[in-house]
């Protein structure tokens, strides 16, 4: 990454680590702008152009930075329990009123109690829940059933195969891998060269060091399917659930209070 020097202790480019964070993800989820845009369609449909937002799981806060371009009058709370990422986030939007950060652990049953605010127009989610398992996730569909307002939408996107279809699943895959190493081959780092990265920048080696203490090298959590999320979702109190848009491996599930 690219570095300025403040006296003797070096300043991270945060707009860069946010690009490359972006890059990387890419690698996994060419379309993932297009999971973005329909995220903010749909909260713009259903609670409006001005929304409170948690950001769940919120990383470098992508879905924060794309909602504040697209609504300039939303405000943002990004939850995450990744120090390193945090620090990316905290930096990026370092001085930004309209957008606040909170360490908290979604597998901690008072994590909510933590929050700036005692409810949200939307809690909205990507790529992150996988990380979880199942009998975690329930659970804390149950908490973001009381989380979010009455009319107010809570938003998933993430892996939601379909065991049922296994030679449709074999060839995305091998298609959606074959096109993850020509991109590699032209330069762009996948997550552990990422994290390779990270851990060798000045800024960002302590908080990654840490974050590796909390997580090792990937969390082992499931991949349920969509009908798994609505289901689980329409037990856990939202009176409307189903995906609003998919691709041939992921699904963007929308649950409504």
């Amino acid at each position: 990454m690219t570095e300025t020097e403040t006296g003797s202790v070096p300043a991270a480019d945060w707009q860069a680590w946010q690009d490359s964070f972006d890059r990387q993800q890419e690698l996994y989820m060419p379309d993932r702008e297009e999971r973005f845009r329909v995220m903010l369609d749909m909260v713009e449909a259903l609670v409006g152009p001005e929304p409170k937002v948690l950001d769940l799981a919120c990383g470098t806060g992508s879905i924060t930075d794309r909602l504040l371009k697209r609504f300039p009058n939303a405000v943002s709370t990004g939850v995450d329990l990744d120090p390193a990422l945090l620090t990316i986030a905290r930096g990026h939007f370092a001085g930004e009123e309209r957008v606040s950060f909170v360490t908290a652990d979604l597998r901690d049953p008072g994590w909510t109690g933590r929050l700036p605010h005692r409810s949200y127009d939307a809690v909205l989610t990507a790529t992150a829940l996988h990380w979880l398992h199942s009998g975690e996730l329930a659970p804390l569909y149950g908490q973001l059933a009381q989380v979010v307002r009455d009319g107010g939408v809570f938003m998933n996107a993430d892996h939601m195969p379909d065991e049922t279809t296994p030679r449709i699943n074999a060839a995305e895959r091998s298609r959606r891998h074959a096109a993850m190493e020509r991109a590699r081959a032209q330069g762009t780092p996948d997550w552990a060269d990422w994290w390779r990265l990270a851990a060798a920048d000045p800024v960002l080696a302590e908080p990654t060091a840490r974050r590796f203490e909390i997580y090792g090298e990937h969390a082992d959590g499931d991949t349920p399917s969509v009908d798994w999320h609505v289901r689980t979702l329409r037990g856990a109190g939202f009176g409307e659930a189903r995906a609003v848009w998919c691709s041939p491996s992921d699904a963007l599930v929308l649950a409504l209070k």
